[in-house]
């Protein structure tokens, strides 16, 4: 590219962390445009700010504070006004009204990730103020974007009917086409009885995700032990839950995997879990980039048989799915998968033919082609 586009992208969260924004940077900056990130940092623990191709700053308060979203969007604000470019993403709802109003300034096109029904969150499910506040901005907002990107093709139907928009498409969160060549070793590393399967939670540690359910199956068993890659302000919460019913020797928390590691610890495991439960239409409409990355490691998937995530479970065989916080339907299916190795091996195989077509190198190539 000659004459390269500038090109930025901003969002409430720390791209070492997020499979979507490290996908987006990576793959726009190897097709030549000129990239700067801008994201913010307020989880990891001892987290100093970083500047550069991919800044990060650090953010102190929790989310739920007036300073903290004052830092953020004074940050945000300045870094957008001293720099030039061309296009401008926005990579979650709390970006957006920043970037609409500098974007339009600055002349450059204006691309909305809705990669969340953010006015419908689970969180804000009993804070009817705040989530019609956040619903507000985003009908404001929404229709200044030149381009709005949805996860789902039942998201896209949605808020075209929702807010009334047209320029919409799906950029599903996939994973890059990368097989493992070091499985993690989870029996090692944690001195697990090999007998065991290792079950893994992938993702942030939020109520809603099935995870209650998982404690109480390990309670009835000595067959499974549960792994949590992830963090999340509910960390400490399921720590000491699995203390309180005696089950902290099956469960494992490993923290946030960066994502240059993730695929080694992702294949290491006999199951992957999505049981995200339908408590907001945000989480009904769930297509996880957990979902793929558990394909992409040639894991068969255990999940909720919420709509979009079961059309993809069934469409390619690679797993199972059961009803939300159904216990019984949950010792079924993990049962089956462990004593049918035939039946197993062979949901592995279709993860490995399905993870040809649902990688992020083919699903990116539309919004290539707009930019």
């Amino acid at each position: 590219m000659s004459d390269k586009k500038k090109v930025i992208i901003t969002f409430l969260g720390n791209i070492d962390y997020d499979t979507r924004c490290n996908n987006l940077f990576n793959t726009l900056d190897s097709k030549g445009f000129d990239l700067e990130f801008i994201g913010f940092d307020w989880l990891t623990e001892n987290f100093k700010s970083v500047k550069g191709k991919k800044t990060v700053y650090k953010l102190s308060k929790k989310p739920v504070s007036i300073f903290f979203y004052f830092k953020f969007y004074s940050l945000l604000k300045l870094h957008l006004l001293s720099k030039k470019f061309d296009i401008i993403f926005a990579e979650d709802l709390y970006c957006l009204p920043v970037c609409v109003v500098i974007g339009k300034i600055k002349k450059a096109k204006i691309i909305y990730d809705c990669r969340e029904l953010f006015g419908f969150l689970a969180g804000l499910k009993n804070k009817k103020l705040v989530q019609k506040f956040w619903s507000s901005i985003e009908k404001l907002f929404i229709k200044k974007a030149n381009l709005v990107l949805t996860t789902g093709e039942m998201d896209s139907e949605f808020i075209r009917n929702h807010y009334k928009i047209t320029n919409d498409i799906v950029i599903r969160n996939l994973p890059l086409y990368r097989k493992a060549d070091s499985p993690f070793d989870y029996y090692a590393a944690f001195k697990i009885d090999k007998s065991k399967k290792i079950l893994l939670y992938q993702g942030v540690v939020l109520h809603g995700r099935g995870l209650r359910m998982i404690f109480d199956f390990l309670q009835t068993t000595n067959d499974f032990v549960l792994v949590i890659a992830g963090g999340g302000e509910m960390l400490s919460y399921y720590r000491d839950l699995a203390e309180k019913l005696q089950i902290a020797d099956k469960v494992f928390f490993i923290g946030k995997i960066p994502q240059e590691k993730l695929i080694n610890y992702t294949a290491g495991a006999f199951v992957g879990l999505s049981l995200i439960e339908n408590i907001s239409l945000s989480y009904y409409y769930a297509l996880p980039n957990k979902l793929f990355e558990y394909i992409m490691a040639e894991v068969p998937v255990l999940a909720t048989d919420l709509p979009q995530m079961k059309n993809i479970i069934d469409e390619f065989n690679v797993g199972l799915t059961i009803k939300e916080n159904n216990i019984e339907q949950l010792k079924y299916a993990l049962n089956k998968l462990k004593s049918d190795e035939s039946y197993y091996n062979q949901l592995r195989m279709n993860c490995h033919t399905a993870s040809q077509k649902l990688n992020w190198e083919k699903e990116i190539k539309r919004l290539v082609d707009f930019i």
